[in-house]
């Protein structure tokens, strides 16, 4: 991991892939069991922690309830920003929300122990305030542009509650973070100026307070047509994207443009979810060959859908082990 985050190579690329346990996630306890399970049933040399996605819309006002299916995402009920005002009123009213996640890191990280770091996921405030308004980017950057004196501090006072959340998951034994730019980083939402001007600064208060104890940080730059320059601005050790997206670089081609050590590849949606197995041991292989694996942390691309075979994910350890 240490060699790998430096842009070098130890023994071999290290490797890890995630998908969410939607049943699980509702109970510390039983998302740190799962975890803990998959860790070392696939022989994950980190993990990145995959949280309730909806928790942190939760803490600022949103209300969800499971859906009760294995496949399928919390289902929304109330937004916690329903129309422009609701921006001036929001503040963290649910702290469980968070501190549940913060509980279920510590006991991942206490079972597994130091030899595999394990990253706390983290929405960018961004991307927190489309959950607060429902999923949508429109909305959000609308009201950006339209009240940005009520919408800038609303904002901010989200950064601050996740950079407590940071700072509490380093403390429970969580090496750093995983810090998810959910599809505004993109050609496809705002022009990358745009970007830069109104919410830059947002990512740089939550990554330049990140606590010392934070050695292994990751920007994830969700979606398509990235405004791949962007990565080099992100204080961060390693850069997380989708090769497989449309308009996206590849692997040595981000790690060049980063300067940074580079984690993704494989295809979540398609190679993980449909395999056959020996098609991800072809396309590991591929991966480390076309980067000599360097600077390289073998993972999809995103999230890995929860339909997808365990046969599948074990196919990934099989190619290194080759």
């Amino acid at each position: 991991m240490e060699a790998a985050i430096a842009l070098g190579l130890g023994d071999r690329p290290p490797m890890s892939a995630w998908g969410h346990t939607f049943k699980e996630e509702w109970t510390p306890s039983e998302l740190a069991r799962v975890t803990v399970e998959r860790a070392r049933k696939f022989g994950w040399d980190f993990v990145k922690f995959q949280l309730r996605a909806s928790c942190f819309a939760e803490a600022f006002g949103s209300v969800y309830h499971p859906s009760g299916h294995r496949l399928k995402a919390p289902v929304l009920e109330q937004v916690a920003v329903p129309d422009v005002e609701s921006w001036q009123k929001l503040a963290l009213v649910n702290p469980k929300a968070l501190d549940d996640q913060v509980e279920a890191i510590g006991l991942v990280a206490r079972e597994l122990g130091p030899g595999v770091p394990v990253i706390q996921t983290v929405f960018s405030p961004l991307t927190v305030a489309g959950y607060l308004v429902g999923r949508s980017k429109s909305r959000v950057m609308r009201d950006l542009r339209k009240h940005a004196e009520v919408v800038e501090p609303a904002l901010q006072r989200i950064a601050d509650v996740l950079v407590d959340f940071s700072e509490r998951s380093v403390d429970a034994g969580a090496a750093g973070i995983f810090y998810a730019i959910s599809g505004y980083a993109s050609r496809d939402t705002m022009p990358e100026q745009v970007y830069r001007d109104l919410v830059l600064p947002l990512d740089l208060s939550v990554l330049e307070r990140m606590p010392s104890g934070a050695w292994f940080n990751v920007a994830h730059l969700c979606g398509s047509n990235l405004h791949f320059g962007l990565s080099r601005d992100l204080p961060a050790q390693a850069i997380s994207w989708s090769v497989h997206n449309q308009g996206n670089p590849m692997l040595v081609e981000g790690r060049r443009m980063s300067g940074k050590a580079v984690m993704g590849g494989l295809g979540q949606r398609s190679t993980l979810l449909y395999g056959p197995p020996p098609e991800i041991e072809a396309e590991v292989r591929r991966v480390v060959g076309e980067t000599g694996g360097r600077g390289l942390l073998v993972a999809p691309g995103c999230s890995v859908p929860p339909r997808a075979r365990e046969a599948n994910l074990a196919a990934m350890a099989a190619a290194m082990a080759k």
